[in-house]
């Protein structure tokens, strides 16, 4: 038996605001943009390479959901964005204008520092130890 995540649903105020954000500044990729009514689209993004999991970008379709914008996880780390080059998407992130929250750490499983995304849902930027890599 083979199972899979395919997608994380990511609630989002706009959906062109989301996609300019993980495009633009974080550098993923635009997978699909499809129409499927008048206010709703089907939008996945995906870091550079990845071939697994992507984010759905969401846009919220009632008040409870736009609660969530920005909080999913009630204030912990939502999404962990693994890379084989820490120092390289630190600097580019930051050069972009994204928001750290705790600067970058060594730990035994690797590299990693805490940022905010455009609506303030928490990430880990992580570069697994030699020991981990495997998991990139």
């Amino acid at each position: 038996m083979h199972q899979r995540i395919a997608h994380i649903a990511l609630v989002v105020k706009e959906y062109d605001e989301a996609i300019n954000f993980y495009v633009s500044t974080l550098g993923f990729t635009l997978v699909e943009d499809t129409r499927l009514s008048e206010d709703k689209r089907w939008v996945v993004v995906a870091p550079p390479g990845a071939k697994e999991c992507t984010l759905l970008l969401a846009r919220a379709a009632n008040e409870d959901q736009e609660r969530s914008i920005g909080n999913q996880t009630g204030g912990r780390v939502f999404l962990f964005l693994f890379t084989d080059d820490f120092e390289r998407d630190y600097e580019k992130f930051k050069s972009r204008g994204v928001e750290f929250v705790r600067p970058p750490a060594d730990h035994e499983y690797g590299k990693v520092a805490v940022f905010k995304d455009l609506y303030g849902n928490q990430w880990d930027l992580l570069e697994p130890n030699e020991h981990n890599k495997a998991v990139l």
